[in-house]
């Protein structure tokens, strides 16, 4: 691994040294707006790097600011073009003969270009590795589909999310794309509502034994920051808003700027800031301790990814507003996919994993050989396919094993083997009530219909822990939770008995420093079903990694144990027995979460991941400066069917 020094020598520091900490701010926009107390002492944000600080090249800087926002080497904004031709238009007009086009990944980036291109007159063929799904990491746990799956859960009407699970409404190309394929979209509530969806913020953070309501902590955070033993200048402040506080000296640098006095910003932010990690930037720069970083890393989703670039936490903060708004698709964000795979249907060949791409040497011919699953007993088949160009989709993760040939440029080498790629875990819990949106009434209904007396059982820590109230309710299906899973709980069992009130809340989620780390319910509730799906852990890097160590099975009581320890021992009794589980990291096709890039390669690689070499162009989202969201995929979708379609 690709490491940097936060030893504070500036003049020894590379990111070819020592990582230092871990986390980044995956829950982009839930950071409230706010100043650090006047005793803080805030980073200063000049044009100049600091002194003997590694540094790239102004050019460099330009074209990485121009990614970021989205613009041409003119310094004009791309995106109402690329919206034009994604959504309206389509890519125009041209005289050149129409060319065979091999396109390499049916996710987002395969599924828009070849449907552009296709429309546009090209013979185009997508070569995905799945046998039986499209869409990449847009993967939703669900009966049917164009997956044709079987149902995951106890109540085939439920589903959920194995990947992108919301969308911001800052991102036009995909909410344009959802609109104009006639899919609904409704509101995805990252902070949690009350029954009359009025903003509630009564999910839990709970760190260090001390649990409390966000907005009691927002209120009065003393208890929650005293226990990280954080400085007196921070016990009275909420972590989002030291947070806030600490990139604001960044912030003020891009703020108010438009065309190129806007471009010439970030490029100084780049150049200035690239080369650091998130935990160097806010220990020298932002002169935050180590108590006030592992309080924000804890709070805010920064422990795990400290180590990762500083530019990747500031793109997020800066391109996704505290108040902007987020969507869901009802039926999943696989819908999506349907959708997309239903406009291309005929040009997409699955189970064909791509092992070996071969262009001619004047870059007029690609040949692509091919190898099937083999899933089920049918026969491993080799297919070979040819076209004028390609594009490719496959993460640099997963084009680390595709041979090439000829090589491709140094630079394009090494962006395929250094690129960071970051895991993330996502364990999925079925419940036959939104036991989440209870109140305390609810609650005491619900288990007297148990046994007359549990809810004060429960509440005294009366009840066993021997795993023989899981999926106790008459609702809950039966049969479901198995001897072993009831072995694993009872081992696993929480020894504090302690009950919280109800949580009374609909979607939203709660924050622990316990293996769960972040837990989220459903906005919505599904038509017809009594029940739902809790996110019970999403967890990102190393986090992600201790889960993904775990077999499936064992992941489900043990997520159970962690949820109890937020919500309370008593959820057990709606448990079904059924939970599903995603890991990026070993899924076969992803290699990874997404491209989260390590201190410096935005500078170092980040430009040569796009540039198109020889026949062979290069799409994903990993290819933008928005990795693991849908909108970044888009984008490298128009942009490569735009090189292709134009190219002479």
């Amino acid at each position: 691994m690709i490491n940097e020094s936060v030893s504070g020598a500036a003049g020894s520091t590379s990111r070819r040294s020592v990582l230092a900490g871990a986390g980044a701010l995956a829950v982009a926009g839930g950071i409230a707006a706010a100043t650090v107390p006047a005793t803080a002492a805030p980073a200063t944000a000049t044009n100049a790097a600091p002194a003997g600080a590694p540094s790239a090249d102004w050019d460099t800087c330009l074209a990485v600011a121009r990614a970021v926002l989205v613009r041409d080497d003119n310094d004009e904004p791309l995106v109402p073009r690329y919206s034009d031709v994604l959504l309206k238009s389509g890519l125009p007009r041209s005289r050149r003969a129409p060319r065979k086009v091999l396109v390499i990944g049916a996710g987002p980036a395969g599924l828009a270009a070849a449907h552009l291109l296709h429309a546009a007159g090209h013979r185009v063929t997508v070569i995905e590795a799945n046998a039986n799904r499209v869409g990449g990491r847009v993967k939703t746990f669900r009966a049917g589909g164009h997956e044709r799956a079987a149902a995951p859960f106890a109540d085939p009407k439920q589903y959920a999310e194995a990947g992108a699970m919301r969308i911001p409404d800052s991102h036009p190309l995909v909410t344009g794309l959802i609109d104009s394929l006639g899919l609904h979209r409704r509101p995805f509530h990252l902070v949690d509502v009350d029954r009359a969806g009025r903003p509630a913020s009564r999910t839990w953070i709970l760190v260090n034994g001390i649990r409390v309501r966000r907005a009691d902590y927002a209120r009065d955070p003393r208890a929650v920051n005293r226990s990280f033993g954080v400085p007196a200048a921070y016990e009275n402040v909420p972590a989002a808003q030291i947070v806030r506080g600490a990139l604001a000296p960044v912030r003020k640098e891009i703020d108010g700027k438009e065309g190129r006095a806007l471009v010439e910003a970030w490029a100084r932010v780049i150049q200035r800031y690239g080369h650091m990690s998130m935990y160097r930037y806010l220990t020298d720069e932002a002169k935050l301790d180590e108590r006030t970083v592992d309080l924000i890393g804890t709070v805010e989703n920064l422990t795990s990814r400290l180590h990762l670039t500083f530019l990747h936490s500031f793109i997020s903060s800066a391109l996704i507003s505290p108040d902007t708004r987020f969507f869901e698709l009802p039926g999943g964000t696989g819908t999506l996919a349907d959708a997309m795979y239903e406009r291309v249907k005929g040009l997409v060949r699955l189970d064909r994993r791509v092992t070996r791409i071969a262009r001619d040497a004047a870059g007029r011919s690609v040949t692509v050989e091919t190898v099937s699953e083999g899933r089920g007993g049918r026969p491993v088949v080799r297919e070979t396919f040819t076209g004028d160009v390609a594009i490719v989709t496959v993460p640099f993760s997963g084009l680390r094993h595709i041979p090439v040939t000829p090589a491709l440029s140094y630079g394009k080498r090494r962006a395929i083997t250094e690129l960071h790629y970051d895991a993330a875990t996502k364990v999925l819990l079925e419940f036959s009530r939104r036991w989440w949106e209870f109140t305390e009434a609810d609650w005491k209904r619900e288990l007297e219909a148990v046994r007359k007396g549990l809810h004060a059982d429960y509440q005294m820590g009366r009840t066993p822990g021997d795993g023989s109230l899981l999926g106790a309710h008459p609702a809950t299906p039966k049969g479901r939770v198995t001897q072993a899973q009831r072995a694993h709980y009872a081992a696993c069992r929480l020894v504090a008995r302690d009950q919280p009130e109800a949580a009374g809340v609909v979607g939203g989620g709660s924050t622990s420093d316990n293996p769960n780390r972040f837990m989220f319910q459903p906005s919505h509730p599904v038509p017809g079903s009594a029940g739902g799906v809790v996110l019970a852990s999403y967890s990102w890097a190393d986090d992600a990694l201790k889960w993904d160590a775990l077999d499936d099975a064992e992941r489900y009581p043990r997520a159970l144990s962690g949820l109890q320890d937020v919500y309370g021992q008593r959820i057990e009794v709606f448990y079904t027995g059924v939970g599903a589980t995603q890991s990026w990291m070993r899924d076969p096709y992803a290699y990874g979460e997404a491209s989260v890039l390590l201190p410096g390669q935005h500078t170092e690689l980040f430009p040569h991941v796009r540039r198109a070499e020889g026949g062979l162009h290069f799409a994903g989202c990993h290819t933008s400066v928005k990795p693991a969201w849908i909108e970044g995929a888009l984008e490298s979708a128009v942009r490569t069917a735009l090189e292709v379609h134009l190219a002479h």
